[in-house]
């Protein structure tokens, strides 16, 4: 019996040295990789015990906050240049920028058909809303303006294009039929947890820049434990299954 208590208050002063140790990274995420990386955090706690805060944006307005002091440990942004800015500033751990994904653009509406031939729906333009993401603060609405460029349709369409201040409003337009057609992130309609209705095209992606999606630490957090145990989780295969799943192509 003394044996088996012994081995009791081994495991339970276990267990409390573990909690002691468990530390907490806030994580801000561009839209278009929220979903991913809710999945992503959730497989990080289960597997460390540290605890992860997901706050979700635009990859512009992330930017500001952060040069503003938000309180965030590391940046996945849906671009390389607002990476590159905050490393140039001194804003980041040394070496710590890296791509973690790359992401593409999908034309999508809820309605079957109306997207499943892209390039004809953008050159009849048989609606009455596009939606995209603000090309100013958005990589993903920037990729959009560049295919409708492409197809000589931009300056058709800018009177009736419905802008969502991200990726992830861009994609509720379009759910809730504020805008018949729009273009998307593939992995908000390639989600493996929650499949979506209606057609998508994809554009080549020589039609527009590459979405290389890159993170940081921020230099706030190069003593937190808990930032650098997630960031070595993401580079891992688990995570890199996670990431491939939901549409992105790791680099």
């Amino acid at each position: 019996m003394r044996g088996i208590s012994k081995l009791i208050l081994a495991a339970t002063a276990a267990l409390f040295v573990g909690a002691a140790h468990a530390g907490e990274v806030k994580i801000a995420v561009a839209s278009n990789f929220l979903a991913t990386m809710e999945q992503l955090a959730d497989d990080f706690e289960e597997e460390t015990g540290h605890t992860a805060r997901v706050s979700g944006g635009s990859t512009g307005k992330l930017f500001a906050q952060i040069q503003h002091g938000a309180p965030f440990d590391v940046f996945f942004a849906a671009d390389v240049s607002r990476p590159e800015k905050l490393e140039a500033a001194g804003m980041i751990e040394d070496g710590s920028r890296f791509t973690y994904a790359v992401g593409q653009i999908a034309l999508w509406s809820p309605e079957p058909g109306v997207a499943k031939d892209g390039e004809k729906a953008l050159k009849e333009q048989d609606f009455e809303h596009l939606a995209i993401a603000n090309p100013k603060t958005a990589p993903y609405g920037l990729a959009a303006k560049h295919v409708l460029e492409h197809y000589g349709v931009w300056n058709d369409v800018v009177d009736r294009t419905v802008r969502g201040e991200n990726i992830g409003q861009t994609f509720q337009f379009v759910k809730t039929g504020n805008a018949e057609i729009g273009f998307v992130a593939l992995s908000q309609i390639h989600n493996p947890n929650k499949p979506v209705s209606g057609d998508h095209w994809l554009p080549s992606r020589d039609l527009y820049p590459k979405v290389e999606q890159q993170a940081v630490i921020l230099e706030s957090a190069a003593d937190n434990d808990a930032a650098h145990a997630f960031m070595d989780f993401v580079r891992s295969a688990k995570a890199a299954e996670v990431i491939e799943s939901y549409g992105y192509a790791i680099p």
